[in-house]
């Protein structure tokens, strides 16, 4: 039963790219508390439905290039205590990219944007 479950759990996921999957795993761990589920050689499933997939397959798969920080899609994610994550973020990662730091909407959200050790663009805001 457990089993089927977690196939069962699997079927709406996000796929990205990257370089290096075992980094990328180790950077959505470390940030975000993401856990391995499956891995597949060359393509992961985290929890939360975020899949990792090495470029180079994704680019044979296409017959295409990948570009990186093409703001064309966004990973969103809630943190209470966004300052406290900042320090994380600065701690572990910080050669990180960001758009921008800390901001506070109109709506009196908070929200600070960068980019994934691949370039991948990520949001993360206080919860609403």
């Amino acid at each position: 039963m457990f089993v089927k479950q977690i196939f069962e759990d699997l079927e709406h996921n996000v796929l990205i790219v990257v370089k290096d999957i075992e980094r990328s795993r180790q950077f959505y761990h470390d940030l975000f508390g993401l856990e391995l589920i499956l891995d597949n050689d060359g393509n992961m499933i985290l929890t939360e439905g975020l899949v990792l997939q090495e470029e180079k397959y994704l680019t044979e798969f296409l017959g295409r290039e990948i570009i990186p920080e093409n703001n064309a899609s966004e990973l969103y994610f809630e943190e209470s205590n966004i300052e406290e994550f900042v320090e994380k973020l600065e701690k572990y990662y910080p050669e990180v990219k960001y758009v921008n730091r800390i901001m506070t909407h109109c709506w009196g959200q908070k929200v600070i944007r960068f980019y994934d050790l691949d370039g991948n663009l990520i949001e993360v805001g206080t919860p609403m």
